[in-house]
């Protein structure tokens, strides 16, 4: 499984990134990152996920599952996705940033999880470490890693990500496709927190097995 390898300035690059786009999309603007940081490992294809968090409870969190586009990009794009268009919260308005949090947490490749039944999914997850993908009959939904920290044991972690799915708690299918995934966070902090990135190096990009 592919490991990020990313500089120090890389990841301030992306944390900037990350905060930046939430503050322009609630100020009804759009942040376009610096060209000369799209190189390396952010014009790279990549996954993320931007967590928004209003006095420690969830305020939108959006992401890509799959690299689709340049990390940088994707980083930029969910930033703002998170911002105004999560469908279970109002978009986030400029008056919300002085009190909201930002996460923002990279994903490698998932992969396919195969196992006959309920009972052996529970048994091959990973508590505080896989990320799920669940898929079945048109409904699909994810929980990070980070999830874990709310519900650490398997059962109510899988339960509540059946609800999300719109599917029925402790159910099973055959039909039912899962894959796991393992992420990692970059700290980002309070929206209206730091100040401009370094611009990356380029040529670190993503190597290595875990």
């Amino acid at each position: 499984m592919p490991e990020w390898d990313l500089s120090p300035e890389s990841r301030t690059a992306l944390a900037t990134i990350a905060r930046q786009s939430v503050v322009a999309a609630a100020s009804g603007c759009r942040y376009t990152p610096p060209r000369e940081w799209m190189v390396g490992p952010l014009a790279e294809p990549g996954a993320s996920f931007v967590t928004l968090r209003a006095a420690g409870e969830l305020r939108g969190c959006i992401g890509s599952i799959r690299a689709r586009r340049g990390l940088g990009l994707d980083v930029a794009e969910n930033g703002r996705a998170a911002a105004l268009r999560d469908p279970r919260f109002d978009p986030v308005e400029a008056h919300e940033l002085a009190e909201l949090s930002v996460e923002l947490t990279l994903l490698h490749p998932p992969e396919p999880l195969a196992v006959g039944g309920r009972a052996e999914l529970l048994a091959a997850l990973v508590p505080g470490v896989d990320g799920l993908v669940l898929e079945e009959d048109g409904h699909g939904a994810t929980f990070l890693p980070a999830v874990w920290q709310q519900l650490p044991d398997p059962e109510s972690f899988v339960a509540q990500l059946e609800r999300k799915a719109g599917l029925r708690p402790g159910s099973w299918s055959p039909a039912r496709r899962l894959f796991r995934y393992r992420a990692e966070s970059i700290a980002v902090g309070p929206a209206l927190g730091g100040g401009e990135a370094a611009a990356p190096l380029p040529g670190r990009g993503r190597r290595g097995s875990r």
